[in-house]
């Protein structure tokens, strides 16, 4: 008896035979090259990027040979961020940095692409010759093997002309990958099931007239398939509104829409059927003398008839290859009002594009069915429409989202659009690459911008894997992290020094732990003092130089032969007595060095002078191997012979850092302190810090707010910025009108201001964060959000009443701030869960 049942197996209808050297092989003797697809990152693309996406795919597309398809597919995939809290190693803050982003949906972007080559025969099958309404297919043999092997070398030009683009890059897939191995599911697999996961079950596939269904999974189809569906006009890219200002345009894909901004399960198909462009061109030739025949019957045939010629015109004036085209979106839920609201989104998303939504439910089965990876030559000829390359290539999608870094150091920052958690190195990787030549940072945000906030977490984590860290404060911005990890280390690291009356910061700057004086030790000697002699106004002749460098020279010689205690009284009494008799020996003049008026300038810090104790410590302070060391000296900011003074020995603690520990990673960072040092008596020294700390495994990191400090410094410019290769700029909008200073000084890119003015405008109400901008040697920049828990919110804060908070707290539980941390943010996070 005959089986009266409309379920077939999907084994007898299965368009695919094997997978043999990595390619598709279809029951209808058509081939398959498979690629993974790298995009560039969203919101990172300029206009001339994108053409020059366009222009790569468009050389690719044109060494086809006839008779293929290329079929472009873009997953987006909603999931969840699933937190790292295995290490034994993670910090307290860490773990309640991975917790805070726990179960964060996102939307995950997979891009394939599959170029098919098949017959004439087959480009032009209908869906009623599908091999879905085949009853079995039998395998047919490919018999021209000449063929394939020049379709295979038109495969390897295609992916060489994408790759050397620099923006895209092809990666061939492998038959694992297609077909999947025992603990992971292959992309075939993936497909036929609607799931990324690990090996999912094969559910019921419902193919009916009014909806199609995989398990519960009800499909809704949007498609392009007529030329009536489509705008006026097209282009590779289009502006994004909500990111762009009066002076600034924030850019993404024609087809961006489509993409990461439609927030749903869905995938986007995009093919380009390539025929016999000649062939073509006949058959509208002949065409449009039928029009011009019937035109008298009707005015549509006439109407029908100009856009043909125009058509032909346009492809025999400019050699256009005539091809056909479709684009669909396919997305799903198991939920019949998501469905609704994703098939309303769908179609808004079209019409962002001033194209005409169409709900398809004719043909959702077969476009289903082609969609296959490797199965496009199954497509329905009638659901295509006549174009050319070049406005086809305009509905790929040609942006992805933010990727991890693959090195293993890094920071944690989060994704703009979604709030998933971004692993980002912006000091080891960059430098391994050739972006930037060295680590060093420029850090400009106003007041209130979020900028100490970045810093905190940035160094934090800089902290975390082995760097020292030395910081230079004027704002307290830095305690809460410092006494938290003084708690955690039992005092033995997390120094704070900061300036008060009865115990001002003291040094000793001829004091080395090993006696050794080499060439930076001496040339910070040399900047101490001449700062403490000479005005801003007042450089130092040659000859004044040659005397102050002998003086310190024979005051290290005294050191080594005497054995003594060196100090700065030392230093001044071998000038005073020993150096003054050389002097007089030479018969150096007056004029060219007054040594009277040398010891009169620098007799307050003599002993019984008023700053004594500032030169002279008998303290010597064992930071070398203190890892987190933060100097508050906002009492003294102002103050102008202790601030210049005070920093620049701070200073030589780094070097000593930089000198002493081999192969460690060093950091320095310098909030507003810097200002005292840019001068013109200290330019010499920022630009020495500047370029030798890159040579010690170290950067130098400077932080201000004061965009006039920045665009009237000649300094600034020659020290800082022209040898900070990693420039990071919060939110600038209250600079507005003085941006164009701002980008000229800090030598941006027409993109660069894009991204760095678009900071902030879109961020979304639910979450709690603050965007920054980060660039890296001119090529490479991006917006990344600074999102953390509410345990790193209340130790980097800086309003007096939460950091008053936990600091009492902490002295009520016996000093203990991480549990008066952990204690406040229970009390702040459960309100927040009821109220949800």
């Amino acid at each position: 008896m005959r089986n009266q049942s409309k379920i077939a197996t999907l084994e007898s209808r299965f368009p695919l035979l094997a997978v043999e050297e990595n390619c598709i092989i279809s029951k209808d003797a058509d081939v398959t090259a498979c690629f993974k697809v790298r995009l560039p990152e969203l919101f990172t693309v300029a206009s001339a990027e994108y053409e020059a996406i366009h222009s790569a795919w468009f050389k690719a597309v044109k060494t086809l040979p006839d008779y293929s398809i290329v079929h472009k597919q873009d997953w987006f995939i909603k999931e969840n961020y699933r937190p790292d809290l295995s290490s034994d190693h993670q910090s307290f803050l860490s773990k309640s940095f991975e917790r805070h982003f726990n179960e964060r949906p996102f939307l995950n972007h997979y891009c394939y692409l599959f170029i098919t080559k098949t017959t004439k025969e087959r480009m032009k099958i209908q869906s009623n010759f599908s091999s879905l309404c085949k009853g079995v297919l039998i395998p047919k043999e490919i018999r021209d093997k000449e063929l394939v092997s020049r379709f295979m070398e038109a495969v390897d030009q295609f992916e060489r002309i994408i790759n050397d683009s620099g923006y895209l890059f092809l990666e061939r897939m492998t038959a694992d990958e297609i077909t999947g191995r025992d603990k992971e599911s292959g992309l075939l697999e993936q497909y036929l099931t609607l799931s990324r996961e690990v090996n999912p079950s094969l559910q019921d596939l419902h193919l009916g007239a009014e909806e199609m269904r995989i398990g519960n999974n009800r499909i809704s189809m949007h498609t392009l398939s007529d030329t009536d569906d489509l705008p006026g006009t097209v282009s590779s890219h289009s502006r994004y509104e909500k990111l762009s200002t009066d002076r600034s345009d924030c850019l993404l894909s024609f087809a961006s829409p489509l993409g990461l901004l439609l927030s749903c399960n869905h995938i986007y198909n995009q093919y380009l059927f390539i025929d016999d462009s000649d062939e073509n061109l006949s058959k509208f030739e002949k065409s449009a003398r039928n029009m011009h025949s019937l035109a008298r019957y009707s005015r549509a045939n006439q109407i029908n008839k100009e856009w043909i010629e125009k058509y032909l015109n346009e492809a025999h004036s400019y050699g256009l290859q005539s091809i056909r085209a479709h684009f669909n979106v396919m997305a799903w839920s198991d939920n019949p009002a998501e469905l609704r609201q994703l098939r309303n989104d769908t179609g808004s998303a079209l019409a962002l594009m001033e194209c005409k939504p169409r709900h398809n439910t004719t043909d959702t089965a077969t476009l289903y069915w082609a969609g296959i990876p490797g199965n496009a030559g199954d497509f329905p000829s009638e659901e295509s429409f006549y174009t050319f390359i070049e406005p086809a290539l305009c509905f790929f999608t040609e942006e992805t989202n933010y990727q991890n870094s693959p090195s293993p150091f890094g920071i944690k920052m989060a994704d703009r659009l979604t709030g998933k958690p971004i692993h980002l190195d912006i000091s080891d990787l960059p430098m391994k690459q050739g972006i930037i030549t060295n680590r060093n940072k420029f850090i400009l945000g106003p007041s209130g911008s979020g900028k100490s906030f970045f810093t905190n977490h940035m160094v934090r984590q800089y902290y975390e894997q082995g760097a020292h860290v030395l910081l230079v404060d004027t704002g307290n911005s830095y305690q809460g992290l410092c006494e938290l990890i003084k708690g955690k280390t039992k005092g033995t690291d997390g120094v704070y020094f900061t300036y008060t009356e009865d115990n001002p910061i003291a040094f000793n700057p001829f004091y080395t732990d090993d006696g050794v004086f080499d060439i930076e030790k001496r040339e910070s000697i040399k900047t101490l003092i001449l700062t403490l002699w000479k005005r801003d106004d007042e450089p130092p002749t040659r000859s004044e130089e040659v005397a102050l460098s002998n003086a310190v020279a024979g005051y290290i010689g005294q050191i080594k032969n005497d054995e003594q205690n060196p100090s700065f009284n030392g230093f001044y009494e071998y000038v005073k007595n020993d150096y003054q008799q050389v002097l007089q020996e030479k018969k150096v003049r007056e004029k060219d060095f007054d040594i009277a008026n040398f010891l009169n300038v620098l007799e307050p810090y003599y002993r019984g002078g008023e700053y004594d104790y500032l030169l002279n410590s008998d303290k010597q302070l064992d930071l070398l191997n203190k890892r987190f060391i933060v100097f508050e000296i906002d009492a003294i900011k102002d103050h102008k012979i202790l601030f210049p003074v005070v920093t620049i020995i701070i200073m030589e603690v780094f070097i000593n850092k930089m000198r002493r520990l081999k192969g460690t990673r060093k950091l320095i960072l310098i909030e507003e302190a810097w200002k005292a040092i840019a001068k013109e008596g200290m330019a010499e020294y920022i630009k020495y810090l500047f370029k030798t700390v890159r040579k010690f495994f170290g950067e130098a990191i400077v932080v201000t707010q004061e965009v006039d400090d920045i665009i009237h410094s000649p300094i600034v410019k020659e020290s800082i910025i022209n040898n900070s290769d990693c420039k990071i700029l919060l939110d600038q909008r209250k600079y507005m009108n003085k941006f164009d200073d701002i980008q000229a000084m800090l030598g941006l890119t027409d993109k660069e201001k894009s991204q760095v003015l678009s900071i902030n405008m879109n961020n979304d109400p639910k979450r709690l964060y603050k965007e920054v901008w980060i660039g890296l040697g001119g090529t490479h920049s991006a917006v990344y959000a600074t999102e953390v828990s509410t345990e790193e919110y209340l130790t980097y804060t800086t309003e007096e009443t939460e950091k008053l908070e936990v600091m009492n707290l902490a002295v009520e539980l016996d000093g203990n701030i991480e549990n008066a941390i952990k204690r406040i943010a229970l009390r702040k996070i459960k309100p927040s869960k009821k109220q949800d």
